[in-house]
């Protein structure tokens, strides 16, 4: 018989693998999108759709399979939905058409559906105090976007681009087995057979979640969009070859998982609110920075006209999108610990509409941003794009936490001092 405290290890650690290898998946046409996008002749905003593409099942599935974990249990789930994806990655590599592409992106793009059905599942297996963390240690595993990056390329120059689907189904079969024989399923954890779904999906009235929903499509929307656009972004901007732009691109990718744990027990430790607060700040002067193309001007002055020129170098570019890789590890984190607290018994369902939400900013944003560069042929647009999303997050949340909270305290007040009179 095994130990709770042995199969909440066995839990949670199983799980995680899955969920990096379906996300390093998830994230397979940021690297090979690059060599079929000169192949087939695209354009930015088919670039865009192509990369997006797996983003929006993996986004529209996962209200529907955070509800099935509530009910079926997450092991069953996550098991059927990681085998279903290894005939599409592998048909892949036989694509020839754009639309052979697409179609069969949507059904690799399944994988991304994982994270609805772990996080529940992972979630329901630790107690309240260390639930942040437990669900920070699974999202770490997006932290795969880093992996394609370093793994993909390779394969790309050394056999074509088609081998790294054929090798990427391999991988997801043997991932599939092996967390079918290290994971633990309890019933207790599932909801009761007489809840129906229109009762589980009533919890979505609650007008908080689409705060929650905003959040997430920027910290995590905005991470799978830039995940997906880094490594074509350091070629055209800094001309790097494939390799070391994916390696580049790896320094915002690969923060931007695994501290998602230590995102978890900051959030367990000062609060949803507080560490989301900071977030947004961090990200919002960091993309204001990287949204300023480089500019060449000329001013006048006594000694006649001096020209100047602004320009981020590949340096101090990747140290602020480092810096915008880690914040959003912790803003991912942050998110989740809000649903943990306010949502303790439908975490399925509504973790799957938060998602879902901020899946489908993961699948509009790289669109948007092959159409900006289109149509400005402005490569920082895109970060244009992202600082007014991040202004927009900093509204709402100042107008109906950071406000409310001050005007509770400042009633709190008044309470004490009335009663410290009346004391006296």
């Amino acid at each position: 018989m095994v130990a709770e405290s042995m199969k909440k290890g066995f839990v949670l650690t199983s799980s995680t693998i899955s969920f990096t290898v379906c996300f390093m998946i998830w994230m397979m046409f940021a690297v090979i999108g690059i060599p079929i996008k000169e192949s087939l002749g695209l354009n930015e905003t088919q670039f865009g759709l192509l990369a997006a593409t797996p983003v929006l099942t993996g986004s529209l599935t996962r209200l529907p399979l955070g509800m099935m974990t509530d009910r079926f249990g997450g092991r069953i789930v996550l098991f059927c939905l990681m085998l279903s994806t290894v005939l599409p990655i592998y048909l892949v590599s036989m694509a020839t058409e754009f639309w052979h592409f697409l179609v069969v992106g949507l059904f690799v793009g399944l994988a991304g559906g994982s994270f609805s059905v772990g996080i529940a599942y992972v979630a329901k297996w630790f107690d309240r105090k260390n639930q942040g963390l437990a669900m920070g240690i699974f999202g770490a595993g997006n932290a795969g976007a880093a992996l394609t990056k370093l793994i993909a390329p390779a394969i790309v120059v050394a056999f074509g681009w088609q081998m790294v689907p054929k090798v990427y189904a391999l991988i997801m079969l043997v991932a599939a087995i092996l967390f079918w024989f290290f994971s633990f399923d309890n019933k207790e954890h599932r909801i009761h057979s007489e809840v129906s779904f229109r009762d589980q999906l009533s919890v979505l009235k609650d007008p908080n979640i689409w705060r929650y929903c905003q959040y997430y499509s920027f910290v995590f929307g905005g991470y799978v969009a830039l995940a997906l656009w880094m490594t074509k972004y350091y070629v055209g901007e800094y001309g790097f070859d494939l390799k070391t732009a994916a390696l580049f691109a790896a320094a915002f990718s690969l923060p931007g998982g695994i501290l998602r744990a230590l995102g978890g027990w900051f959030s367990d430790k000062y609060g949803a609110h507080s560490v989301t607060w900071w977030v947004m700040w961090v990200c919002w002067i960091c993309l204001f920075i990287m949204s300023y193309p480089e500019t060449e001007f000329t001013i006048k002055t006594v000694n006649g006209p001096q020209s100047f020129n602004l320009h981020l170098s590949p340096t101090v570019f990747t140290i602020l999108l480092f810096t915008v890789g880690v914040a959003m590890a912790f803003g991912k984190a942050s998110v989740y610990k809000y649903i943990s607290d306010e949502y303790p018994d439908n975490i399925g369902a509504v973790s799957g509409i938060v998602g879902l939400a901020g899946g489908l900013g993961g699948f509009i944003l790289p669109i948007m941003f092959g159409v900006l560069l289109d149509l400005t042929a402005v490569r920082s647009s895109a970060f244009m794009l992202m600082y007014g999303i991040t202004w927009v997050s900093l509204i709402w949340m100042y107008s109906i936490e950071v406000r409310r909270m001050s005007l509770m305290g400042s009633r709190g007040s008044k309470v004490e001092s009335q009663q410290d009179k009346i004391d006296s």
